[in-house]
């Protein structure tokens, strides 16, 4: 499908804002995880507003596409996307791991559009492929989508549901990996190289989809082929870069689960008019 540039201009504007959102939120918390928030926002903004069938007005539609975040810890990007969405108030954001919120740490069923609570790594794809095996079951067409973390996929609990998924053709499966080569204790590739990684998708049966993940007409563009595939399910392994939209957040390890402080949070909303 083709996209217009009014299209892809305000999707980049929104996914701006949704940066902005994530600075504030986990500054005024005092805590959470920025880097990798910051690194998915142009996916997920792009599949919240474009490409994912879903009403804000009725969570629990029973036609609505699913998606679930593995990376738990991304929630503030989770929720901001939310709230901008229109399943709670945006106000609502600034409560963010405060005793009581519906905005807890890592993602909650308390919070209006979250499918299932999240938070221990490498468990997610295996949630997503229950949700495809049930749309399935149930001759449903709605689709689901997985974001994962790169550190993530180091679990061999994310290779088994990636073998099932293959092995039931779950076409209406759809894997998101933010690719952005860092986790908490510093880089992928030193930690646990994960390359070739498209290789292995592709040898698990996967049809592999590889993205600039900044590149708001290639991510629209990954769905729309992940949609039209048959027989098998996708992944869009998205290169991203951690923190990205602010300068001295982008690729440094440190800001993976450290907030800002109120003069880095100024700074940051600063580059990010």
């Amino acid at each position: 499908m083709a996209y217009t540039e009014k299209q892809i201009k305000d999707l980049e504007v929104k996914a701006k804002e949704i940066r902005r959102l994530i600075v504030q939120m986990i500054a005024r918390a005092g805590s959470g995880h920025p880097g990798g928030s910051l690194s998915a926002a142009d996916l997920i903004t792009a599949l919240f507003f474009k490409a994912l069938r879903h009403n804000p007005k009725d969570p629990h539609w029973p036609e609505r596409d699913r998606f679930h975040m593995s990376k738990g810890h991304c929630a503030p990007l989770w929720y901001s996307v939310l709230a901008e969405s229109g399943y709670f108030p945006t106000e609502k954001l600034m409560t963010l791991r405060q005793l009581g919120s519906l905005l807890q740490g890592h993602p909650d069923r308390r919070t209006p559009g979250v499918e299932v609570a999240s938070g221990s790594l490498g468990q997610g794809l295996s949630v997503a492929l229950g949700m495809s095996l049930a749309g399935k079951v149930d001759k449903k067409d709605y689709r689901v989508y997985c974001l994962m973390g790169d550190g993530e996929i180091q679990e061999g609990n994310i290779w088994e549901a990636a073998m099932a998924s293959a092995h039931y053709k779950c076409d209406n499966l759809c894997g998101i990996l933010d690719y952005n080569g860092f986790q908490i204790d510093g880089k992928t590739c030193d930690i646990m190289d994960l390359e070739p990684i498209a290789d292995k998708w592709k040898a698990f049966g996967w049809h592999t989809i590889v993205i600039n993940g900044h590149n708001i007409n290639e991510i629209l563009s990954a769905y729309d082929e992940a949609r039209e595939t048959k027989g098998k399910p996708s992944i869009i392994i998205a290169h991203t870069i951690k923190g990205k939209g602010v300068s001295f957040m982008e690729n440094v390890c440190d800001f993976h689960g450290r907030a800002p402080t109120k003069e880095e949070a100024e700074k940051a909303l600063k580059e990010l008019e």
